[in-house]
């Protein structure tokens, strides 16, 4: 069985001070069943993508999903987990269950509030992702600090290019009305260090790091031999899980190893390369991220993607546009909605009901979502199949 996505639903990211986790579930998982056009007594599963690591208290939340109907009690709900990546891992977890035949519809979620905290509890819930034994007391502007300097040491500054990819983030960012920040960043202010742009952890600043953010997503997924049943439908032409050590220390940084894997294994799998792609929405959690991913993909070679980002490779209109949503970056990054949200932005992308987002012709999309520092990755290669 192949799955199909057929509805999706997606909150505003942003800062919900009145809203709780299980307030921003309900809001994209009913979304999600009125776009498919399904009864929730259809559904035979669930799966929650959701991060927490302190983040809320409620840790044991796979069932608030059960709660948009009383036809979805005693229904079978998971907890999923990867870090930045749990919602992905929860998407996967959903295929894998359609491919054995075991599940026909699924509703995935992905889930996040983070606002709840202040910044310094979102950094010390976030840095439970890294590798305690070697990395404890490190926040992630730490640790991908880390691989840009490592990217510079062997490459040559990259910092340049981060400054062009924020600008662009947030540029793509204005044409997607359920972004956390709608402001415009210049090139300038984003190359300089100022009271508004600070440093954060050398060479990231403050315009290099992604958004502290409340949000959900979700979608619905049928076996395709339902496709008839609904009025659109967006099918996986690949999809590969790669992961890699924990510790930074047992890794190459520069090379990316796990994300460029998983890309290739995609690539693969789909009998197709990074020419054939029309877009990617990519794991941008920090600037340094999306310019190794552009290595990664193989829009450049290693060394040459901040000469690819600075000409304009990664724009609207480049060989490959990458973060037309506004990426982590400037859509925000609730950590247990992102990948769900990347999946469902390339599914309405390749329908053509992205809005001011489009990108005209849109036909095969890339995702790549990531967890932890280069650990855990999911690239997925979607088609519109109706």
């Amino acid at each position: 069985m192949r799955p199909l996505i057929v509805g999706w639903g997606h909150t505003k990211f942003g800062r919900h001070d009145a809203l709780s986790v299980e307030d921003l579930i309900h809001m994209a998982a009913r979304e999600a069943l009125d776009d498919a056009g399904i009864d929730a007594d259809e559904v035979d599963a669930v799966w929650l993508g959701h991060f927490n690591s302190g983040l809320v208290p409620d840790g044991f939340c796979s069932s608030m999903v059960l709660g948009i109907d009383p036809a979805l009690r005693f229904k079978p709900a998971t907890r999923v987990e990867n870090a930045c990546a749990s919602g992905s891992a929860a998407l996967y977890a959903a295929v894998d269950a359609i491919q054995s035949g075991r599940v026909r519809v699924a509703l995935v979620v992905g889930a996040e509030k983070m606002s709840g905290l202040d910044t310094a509890g979102v950094t010390r819930a976030l840095g439970g992702a890294s590798y305690q034994r070697e990395e404890a007391g490190l926040s992630f502007p730490d640790i991908f600090a880390r691989f840009a300097k490592a990217y510079g040491e062997r490459y040559g500054d990259p910092t340049e290019a981060m400054a062009h990819i924020a600008v662009k983030n947030h540029e793509n960012a204005l044409g997607n009305p359920l972004a956390q920040m709608h402001r415009a960043l210049t090139l300038d202010f984003c190359r300089t260090v100022s009271e508004k742009n600070p440093m954060i952890s050398h060479p990231l600043k403050v315009s290099d790091c992604s958004l502290i953010s409340d949000g959900a997503a979700a979608i619905v997924l049928v076996a395709d031999d339902m496709a008839g049943a609904f009025k659109k439908a967006v099918g996986f032409r690949a999809l590969s899980h790669v992961s890699d050590l924990l510790p930074l220390s047992a890794k190459d940084l520069p090379a990316f190893e796990g994300p460029a894997r998983a890309i290739a294994q995609a690539y693969a799998a789909g009998g197709v390369s990074v020419e054939d792609l029309s877009l990617a929405e990519v794991h941008d959690c920090f600037t340094i991220a999306e310019l190794l991913t552009v290595e990664a993909l193989g829009l450049a070679a290693p060394g040459e993607g901040r000469a690819a980002v600075i000409d304009g490779a990664t724009r609207r209109g480049g060989a490959l546009p990458i973060n037309l949503s506004g990426g982590l970056k400037a859509k925000g990054h609730p950590v247990g909605a992102t990948g769900v949200s990347m999946h469902v932005i390339a599914a309405r992308q390749l329908l053509g009901q992205a809005g001011d987002m489009q990108l005209p012709g849109a036909h095969l999309a890339m995702c790549v979502n990531m967890g932890g520092g280069a650990v855990a990755t999911y690239a997925s290669i979607l088609e519109a199949v109706k």
